[in-house]
């Protein structure tokens, strides 16, 4: 890859700022929280007092103790006669990190060529698609961000081809909410949205190639959105299908699940009834073995595929058909057909189950139990599937006033009607054995419905008939000769696979296997989506596909996106738009009013981020082989199942048609660790204003909360106590930041403060990266510090007007071994920590290099651009700075990341214990082969030993090379005391 850098130019200084400006916030310099608020910190004399502090701590002398400290600030008013002296922070970063954004941004330093050198490795490092919300950034999302930027530097560096690309999720219900309660059209906020997060992520200096950012809401880009829909509509993939969705009357629109909480729209709170519509469905279950079996070929984390393979929920049984019966007893036409894994239980279902949307159910229930089923069909419809299959939840039901025939015992047993029976899994009924399911055993016993026991364990102890038993074992109660079958005495493996063979003999049943898995279903009553490319013949409602030659079909702009109130989608109120002709017939036709949902442009957006501008196809066959699959993919583990999953599954059926050379679309996925807001603490009273302390009522809830600030806290034992009242204990607990909880951390103002540097340091030293942590604003001072300690290393103390100098002061001299075994020795803590991912030990390899370095009398250039190179990745803007004043004239970007030498890992010196008459006193460190009398003068110089050994007469010693040394002393001198 050929890259050519612009000369850096010199960048003037930013004019000098009023004192105020140039304050250290009381915060970093750990005042005492009564005086942050005081009003002498703006005082000009407070600034000078403040400067002096900074002084002091720039040149090493944290000594000084904060009393004294104190004095003098509450000393500054009497200082009429000083002058204000301006202050400079620990580093110049509001100077050095917009100069390099610039320049970064001016030379497009992390532009990946279209053409890049393919006999070069790659690295495609890919963030999970943002979606650009209103609120902007805070300090939870660049966790993720920073640490694929180190991983995209450090690739870099290595002489990797990278490709990092940032783009935008852009279309979705918020701005499609905000939009109708402002009337501000979606794509005007969705921009002022993007422009921000952008804004915000070049402050914070990542290294995207911004050449390369698309958007979903670009026709462009959803162009080949609805190609792909074509193509899954060609093979039978995309179809329409009548399903049951979240209808909500008041709001006149379809709620998406989550938008549904007990049975009320989450906005508004209007009742939502689960009614039939026409929908747009994706056949995602006809991958769904490929995509389970795919999963153990993937680097991901182990609880995600799980959370995968769960979703899918293969599972092997059998389909049964139990005959109904009529109100005589006889069997009639009607047969219910359940799916069950455990075959072997048959004998023990006791009563049947269908859903409240069963088809057959109408036909079923009794004229006597009609009006109760409808009543509880009634109910059941305002409910969402999570809130019927909740496994805590009491058991709801009614009988259907009808019968059906057990086809191995030939017993009647009811047909009861269950919400917790779902019409989308399975057949949409269920044989329930009481005695083996938790969920039916509830069920029984609430409605006094028989209990058979069929199953008894194999280390036969016995059944407790309080509960259901659920494991495998030995079966009983299970014969009936007047069908030709007995299986009792076999296991549970043994008699399923008889009872499967039974039915299919029999014409009772046969072998299955189920999925929990359901079709994707793909249609929105939305606006803000992709319009789906269809169009339906107004003489026989037949679908069209949009020609791919017609693509992209544009949304037509609205000024109304209020939902109809008649289950119409608002694209219908486009009638222009929506009324066309069939270029093939020449007939009147409708367009498709439901939009795509937001899922669809996400889950091949990686695709496009490889040849963004291609107008000619979704992406070119040579640069998707060479950059597939994505390398590394960071992102959130909430997005674990269905954007994973969604995405897998358009990536096959691409692969499927030769549009992509990899069965998969993510070798590595991790997911980051969520940041916490500050921690709250919580102290409750009683209705007389009295404090509660925590630990002495378990129904806190009926006590009044209210948060307190930390200065109010103190900690005693584990816990957090009251400071003015130690018996009073407190809660402490961290929440995950949002707006309404008022817990959110803007990370410009982080910025502002502290530098993009320090806020990407801090992200990754807070603790492992796929660790959750909890924020803590003064926690940014250590690594803030680290940083000022790393620039005045190398460019020295500020001026006496506080202006760094130019240059640095580091010299030409040939490096020492210590030196160089301290270089190494990160060199390779840092490499390994950046490849593993553990970020936070990282920094500490390099904390631990400038503790050592500033013991050191000189600085050899040779042993600071190496540090500087390693500094690289995590802080890239003081890197590029330090890189310039060492001589360099390009940027660091593409400098070779140092390599170990093997020859300076090794370790040269050894622990030699130290006897004085045979008494150990202390140890010194000697080089391996080091003689007698070397060892000896290290002993005599030794602060601790020289007590010892000045002036005492010296009997003999014993040097066991590597092992110990041993003085013997005159026996005359220990008799005086002299070592007593």
């Amino acid at each position: 890859m050929n890259i050519t850098h612009t000369k850096l130019q010199p960048f003037p200084l930013s004019p000098p700022l009023n004192h105020r400006a140039l304050l250290f916030s009381s915060k970093s310099l750990s005042l005492p929280r009564k005086l942050k608020h005081a009003h002498v910190k703006n005082s000009p004399s407070f600034a000078s007092t403040l400067y002096r502090k900074h002084t002091l701590l720039s040149y090493g002398c944290s000594g000084i103790s904060i009393s004294r400290i104190r004095s003098s600030i509450s000393g500054v008013e009497d200082e009429k006669q000083q002058k204000p002296v301006l202050v400079k922070r620990a580093y110049p970063f509001d100077e050095i990190e917009p100069k390099w954004q610039r320049y970064w941004e001016e030379n497009r330093t992390f532009r990946t060529p279209d053409d890049v050198d393919a006999s070069k490795p790659k690295y495609y490092v890919l963030d999970m698609f943002p979606y650009p919300s209103g609120a902007g950034l805070h300090v939870g999302h660049p966790l993720g961000y920073t640490a694929t930027d180190i991983l995209a530097r450090f690739k870099r560096m290595q002489g990797y081809n990278v490709l990092h690309p940032m783009g935008w999720d852009a279309f979705g219900l918020p701005a499609e909410q905000y939009a109708i309660e402002t009337g501000t059209h979606p794509k005007l906020t969705t921009l002022r949205n993007i422009n921000r997060f952008t804004s915000q992520l070049k402050s914070l200096g990542f290294s995207y190639d911004w050449d390369r950012e698309i958007s979903t809401i670009e026709p462009e880009y959803y162009k080949w959105t609805q190609w792909i829909f074509l193509q899954l509509l060609k093979r039978g993939l995309a179809y329409q299908a009548e399903v049951p969705v979240n209808w909500c009357p008041a709001l006149g629109t379809v709620l998406a699940n989550e938008e549904v909480v007990d049975g009320v729209s989450e906005r508004g709170g209007h009742p939502v009834i689960r009614k039939p519509m026409r929908q747009w469905m994706l056949k995602i279950t006809a991958y769904a073995d490929r995509l389970l079996e795919d999963l153990d070929e993937l680097d991901w984390p182990e609880s995600i595929k799980e959370m995968q393979r769960n979703w899918i929920g293969r599972s092997e049984g059998a389909e049964v058909e139990f005959c109904v019966l009529d109100s005589d007893g006889r069997e009639t036409d009607m047969k219910i057909t359940v799916y069950t894994t455990r075959p072997d239980t048959i004998f023990g279902a006791t009563y049947l189950v269908v859903a409240p949307e069963y088809t057959l159910l109408s036909s079923i229930v009794s004229i006597k139990q009609r009006e109760s089923v409808e009543e509880y069909q009634e109910i059941a419809s305002r409910k969402s599937d999570l809130e019927r299959t909740e496994l805590q939840k009491e058991k709801t039901g009614v009988f259907s006033g009808c019968y059906a025939k057990n086809p191995t015992s030939g017993e009647p047993i009811p047909i009861w009607v269950a919400d917790y029976v779902l019409a989308s899994y399975g057949t949409g009924a269920i044989m329930a054995v009481p005695a083996h399911d938790a969920r039916d055993h509830d069920f029984a016993s609430k409605f006094d419905i028989p209990i058979k026991w069929v199953v008894t364990p194999n280390n036969g102890n016995c059944i407790e008939t309080v509960k259901a038993y659920s494991g495998e074992g030995i079966i009983i109660n299970s014969s009936n000769m007047n069908v030709g079958l007995d299986i009792n005495g076999l296991s549970s493996k043994e008699a399923a696979y008889k009872i499967i063979e039974w039915a299919e003999n029999n014409g009772k049943g046969k072998k299955k296997v189920n999925y929990k898995l359901r079709d994707w279903l793909f249609s929105r009553q939305r606006y803000w989506g992709e319009p789906i490319p269809v169009i339906f013949l107004e003489d026989s409602d037949e679908s069209i596909p949009v020609l791919e030659t017609e693509l992209p079909l544009t949304l037509p702009e609205l000024d109304d996106f209020t939902p109809s109130g008649t289950g119409e989608p608002p694209l219908s109120k486009a009638v222009f738009w929506v009324k066309t002709i069939d270029p093939s017939s020449g007939k009147p036709a409708t367009r498709e009013t439901n939009t795509m949902p937001q899922w669809a442009g996400s889950c091949w957006y990686y695709l496009r981020f490889m040849d963004p501008k291609n107008p000619n196809e979704i992406v070119d066959k040579a640069k998707e082989k060479y950059w597939s699959p994505v390398d590394v993919y960071v992102g959130g583990a909430e997005h674990a199942v269905l954007h994973l999953l969604y995405s897998r599954f358009w990536h096959k059926v691409l692969y499927d048609i030769g549009v992509v050379s990899t069965k998969e679309p993510f070798k590595c996925v991790i997911n980051q660790g969520i940041i916490l807001g500050e921690v709250q603490y919580t102290v409750y009273k009683d209705t007389d204003g009295n404090y509660i302390s925590a630990d002495s009522s378990d129904e806190l809830g009926e006590y009044l909360p209210e948060i307190i600030p930390e200065e109010r806290v103190v900690k005693s034992g584990e816990f957090f106590v009251l400071k003015e009242n130690p018996n009073i204990q407190l809660t402490a607990r961290s929440h995950k930041m949002s707006k309404s909880r008022g817990n959110v951390v803007n990370p410009d103002d982080v910025v502002s403060e502290f530098g993009a540097d320090s806020l990407r340091l801090y992200e990754m030293f807070m603790g492992p990266f796929r660790d959750s942590k909890t924020w803590n604003t003064s926690g940014i001072e250590g690594v803030h510090r680290f940083l000022g300690r790393t620039w005045r290393l190398i460019v020295g103390s500020p001026l006496h007007h506080g202006v760094f100098r130019d240059g640095t002061l580091v010299t030409d001299e040939e490096p020492t071994t210590e030196q160089l075994r301290a270089l190494h020795k990160c060199i390779t803590k840092v490499t390994e920590e950046i490849e593993g991912t553990r970020f936070n030990t990282g920094i500490s390899a390099m904390m631990e290099f400038i503790n050592a370095a500033y013991k050191w009398d000189k600085l050899p250039k040779a042993i600071i651009e190496a540090f500087v190179l390693l500094l690289s990745p995590y802080a890239p803007h003081m890197a590029e700075e330090l890189w310039s004043r060492l001589g360099h004239p390009d940027s660091i970007s593409y400098e070779a990341f140092p390599k170990a030498d093997p020859v300076y890992l090794k370790e040269s010196t050894i622990v030699l214990p130290v006897q004085i008459n045979g008494k150990t006193r202390g140890t010194i460190e000697v080089e391996k082969g080091c003689s007698e009398e070397d060892a000896f003068t290290l002993a005599s110089q030794d602060e601790k030993l020289s007590k010892y050994l000045d002036g005492k007469p010296i009997k003999k010693r014993i040097f066991v090379p590597g092992k110990i040394l041993n003085v013997i002393l005159d026996r005359q001198s220990a008799k005086a005391g002299s070592i007593q």
